[in-house]
């Protein structure tokens, strides 16, 4: 969807405070508007979307226990080591397989 809007502008704006038990998600991003839109069809009484400006953002009132930042540590020297070691060794097993 073209909005004329640039990237700049297209924001994700997360809003809560301490009393309620309501956050509310504004959001261009496509993928979160995806999984927004699916939870709540699949639990109303959780989340639920409030507007939708027809410039591409949507508005979602969800409660708190439901939503969730996840905050993933940089990899140590080691664990980036041991992922690429992995990888190939995976890689030369799906190339086996293919032949």
């Amino acid at each position: 969807m073209r909005t004329g809007l640039s990237k700049k502008q297209k924001t994700t704006s997360v809003f809560f405070d301490e009393a309620s038990p309501i956050i509310e998600v504004c959001t261009y991003n496509t993928s979160l508007k995806k999984r927004l839109s699916e939870y709540s069809g699949k639990y109303p009484a959780e989340c639920r979307l409030v507007d939708d400006d027809e410039n591409g953002c949507l508005t979602f009132e969800i409660r708190k226990g439901r939503f969730s930042f996840k905050l993933n540590a940089p990899y140590s020297a080691e664990r980036r080591k041991a992922a690429s070691q992995l990888a190939k060794k995976n890689i030369q097993n799906l190339q086996k397989s293919n032949k």
